[in-house]
């Protein structure tokens, strides 16, 4: 495990040794010196995270791969109850998620800003609610503990994500938003399989009738202890203060207020980012009805349920780092809307005529894509947008307003599906993001205007224009 450096993120470049000669851009010296730059755009800060979010993952996708089977096949909930539960999942948290960043960007007695100590919380609360899982066995008990769950994860996502923008070189923020995505994703891939596992070890999925249940209570018990070691590794490895690596503080080292935070608004870049966020949440599908969409197409058993996110974790996996770098030569915008209609395509391969295996395929892969070129790069590109002292609140406000949005979507498809069917509500669905897209492109169709420092350096004729 890499052991971040509490103090800095960047390495000064070495001088050539006497008779050693220019570093030329390719091979020689330039070969090491590419491979310096490489390491230097994902700092240790951003791989200690990564680990501590692989890890949490583990145990939170342990606990969302089995909850869908658990709660409709199990419990007998509807899928409009399902649509409230699950929106409670992806909505919750942006109830606390302004007040997360908030708390995040104010400085202690020592003048620093408590970025990992909000964080801790976060991860900490979440934790906790994973024994509980353990003691509550009806719907209502199942949705207070996970009301508080993603209480937690609104705490922690706006710190560690400002965490990382502060860590990383500007121009290299998409990249570092990748490598942390796909570490992540390893969490996300190995979650349903350590799920799939336990449950077959202790005797598979059964409850509805009377049944027992203890292949559930497996799971909640191991994804219990595989979150607590996730913040460990938060606590021992994750540096207590971050230096910016952007240099883009302001003089004043005094405290924001919540109203400073919302003020943020005002910014043009932040707010086309915040808008477009809400747009296309709107009318994003939750991962859960979406599994549930394949495997009742597909035809496949209870059993093999937890293995459909593992399709769309592989392609995470694959394309995070690689479409991270894309998204900072082409521009973040550009490529967030790109990944929306990657999405489109999703739902167009299930509503089509076609079937099989290779069609789910595509559309798990289709799926991974999405998430590749829009999570991380839509956190580095509302990092542009905001002041380094007001970091964590702006991307509390971009990540609040996406947050609200698919919460209200999980209702609203959860009644359509009740109403007419999970066909023809993925069909408005697709109708609707396609529409959005078109708004949305016509929204961020201007250029962005990136958050002003307070200190400019005087720029250099070789220095990299920043996309956002």
């Amino acid at each position: 495990m890499y052991v971040a450096d509490s103090r800095s993120s960047k390495a000064p470049a070495p001088a050539p040794r006497p008779g050693q000669g220019p570093r030329r851009p390719d091979g020689g010296h330039g070969g090491r010196a590419a491979a310096r730059a490489t390491r230097a755009a994902v700092p240790g800060t951003v791989l200690a995270l990564g680990t501590v979010s692989l890890v949490t993952d583990v145990s939170s996708e342990m606990v969302s791969a089995v909850l869908p089977l658990y709660l409709l096949t199990g419990l007998g909930l509807s899928p409009l109850g399902f649509g409230l539960l699950d929106g409670i999942q992806n909505g919750f948290s942006a109830l606390v998620r302004l007040a997360g960043g908030h708390l995040a960007d104010r400085r202690g007695a020592d003048g620093e800003r408590r970025h990992k100590a909000v964080a801790v919380v976060g991860y900490g609360l979440s934790a906790l609610c994973k024994p509980l899982l353990l003691l509550a066995h009806t719907v209502p008990l199942i949705g207070a503990v996970l009301a508080v769950d993603r209480t937690g994860k609104g705490l922690r996502t706006a710190p560690r994500d400002a965490m990382i923008s502060l860590a990383t070189e500007p121009e290299h923020r998409g990249r570092a938003f990748g490598v942390h995505r796909a570490m992540d994703t390893v969490g996300a891939l190995l979650g349903p399989l350590a799920a799939f596992l336990v449950l077959r070890l202790a005797g598979g999925p059964l409850l509805a009738d009377g049944g027992e249940r203890h292949g559930y209570d497996a799971v909640f018990t191991v994804s219990a202890c595989v979150a607590v070691l996730g913040v460990l590794v938060l606590l021992l490895f994750v540096p207590n203060r971050i230096q910016d690596a952007g240099n883009e503080d302001g003089p004043s080292a005094g405290s924001p207020r919540l109203r400073d935070g919302l003020a943020l608004l005002r910014l043009p870049g932040l707010r086309r980012l915040a808008v477009c966020a809400v747009l296309l949440g709107l009318t994003t599908v939750s991962d859960s009805f979406l599994y549930l969409l394949v495997q009742r197409r597909l035809g496949l058993a209870t059993g093999l349920f937890p293995l459909l996110p593992l399709g769309t974790a592989a392609a995470f996996l694959l394309l995070a780092v690689p479409l991270g770098a894309l998204a900072d030569r082409i521009g973040r915008r550009l490529l967030f809307l790109a990944g929306h209609g990657l999405l489109l395509l999703a739902y167009g391969l299930l509503l089509s005529p076609l079937s099989g295996l290779p069609v789910v395929v595509c559309v798990l892969v289709l799926h991974g894509a999405f998430y590749a070129a829009t999570d991380g790069v839509l956190a580095a590109a509302a990092a542009d947008a905001v002041p380094a002292d007001q970091r964590g609140a702006g991307l509390a406000l971009v990540g609040t307003g996406q947050a609200l949005a698919r919460f209200a979507c999980s209702l609203v498809f959860g009644a359509l599906w009740s109403a007419v069917g999970g066909t023809t509500a993925l069909a408005w669905s697709a109708a609707a993001l396609a529409c959005c897209v078109a708004g949305a492109t016509l929204v961020l169709r201007e250029p962005a205007s990136p958050a002003v420092p307070a200190a400019p350096a005087a720029a250099s004729p070789t220095d990299p224009e920043v996309p956002s």
